[in-house]
């Protein structure tokens, strides 16, 4: 820890904000050091993705977070086997037992570069779409706007990302939808039909992909205040973030992290999942709860 906080230092250059990230890394070391194996997020059950765009939102609590692809954590959460987890929002819209934590999302408003179908033929012409079996709310997402172009395909599970080339249409998200999308830039065999920016240019509102599910009746105040400081934290340590994970190139990283993707739900983030929910029923793609948030 001693040399990680050595590290940061020598990565800070706003002398306000280095105050907050030696804060927090300087209290998650002494608090080690006090208390030994003691969870900041004491005895709830927690899980997130591995994804490149959630790193920030477990920023300081990463060994105490149970990693997974988003419809197993979904599992887990209806389960009972978490007691919150950083899930695709249709998890807590197609059931009725979640609330949301309020101010805490993925999100994007316009082109989110990893949620897209890739397609070698026109749009028009699909029939089946493969899809990432981890993906939920890009399912749901895909399946919305091609409903409103009059297209009604078959989704079938993708049986491995090496094979997503070959495919004439197929759903891609996260970091492998990142790693096809480099390779196509290399060599062009589709096209990129992002669902960020086919949304936003639609509706002009952002869309929400994943959040916070609480269980709900669990008494979470305490865990929901460390799920808003990890985010905060996150945030403020961004640039650090960017500058020490090897995914890609750095100029992607910040790119990524810094623009296509944000990081809070405030009024257009529910007004884009009030249109999703409208959508979603208009289309009989249900049922569909109202979300509770929580803070």
């Amino acid at each position: 820890m001693a040399d990680e906080i050595a590290k940061l230092r020598l990565a800070v250059d706003n002398p306000t904000v280095s105050a907050k990230w030696l804060e927090r890394e300087e209290a998650i070391a002494s608090r080690e050091r006090a208390f030994g194996a003691r969870r900041l997020l004491g005895p709830f059950r927690v899980g997130s993705v591995r994804a490149l765009n959630a790193v920030p939102l477990t920023r300081g609590l990463e060994s105490e977070i149970i990693f997974d692809v988003p419809a197993k954590l979904a599992q887990a959460l209806e389960q009972d086997a978490l007691d919150a987890a950083l899930v695709s929002v249709v998890a807590a819209l197609f059931t009725d037992r979640y609330d949301i934590l309020d101010g805490v999302a993925v999100a994007s408003l316009g082109e989110v570069k990893s949620v897209f179908m890739a397609h070698r033929r026109p749009l028009a012409a699909v029939r089946e779409v493969f899809c990432d079996p981890a993906s939920l709310s890009s399912v749901a997402l895909l399946k919305v706007l091609l409903a409103e172009r009059g297209l009604r395909p078959v989704f079938r599970p993708l049986e491995d990302h090496a094979v997503a080339a070959e495919k004439d249409f197929v759903l891609l998200i996260g970091d492998p939808a990142l790693d096809f999308y480099f390779a196509n830039q290399a060599r062009p065999t589709h096209e990129i039909f992002d669902l960020g920016t086919e949304w936003t240019g639609w509706t002009q509102l952002p869309f929400v992909y994943a959040v916070w599910a609480m269980r709900r009746g669990v008494h979470t105040p305490e865990l929901r205040r460390q799920l808003h400081e990890a985010r905060d934290f996150g945030l403020d340590t961004l640039d650090h973030i960017i500058n020490s994970r090897p995914e890609y190139t750095r100029d992607f990283r910040k790119d990524y992290l810094s623009w296509h993707i944000h990081y809070h739900l405030a009024a257009d983030e529910k007004r884009g999942i009030a249109k999703f929910i409208e959508l979603l029923r208009k289309h009989h793609f249900g049922p569909i709860y109202e979300p509770q948030y929580v803070w």
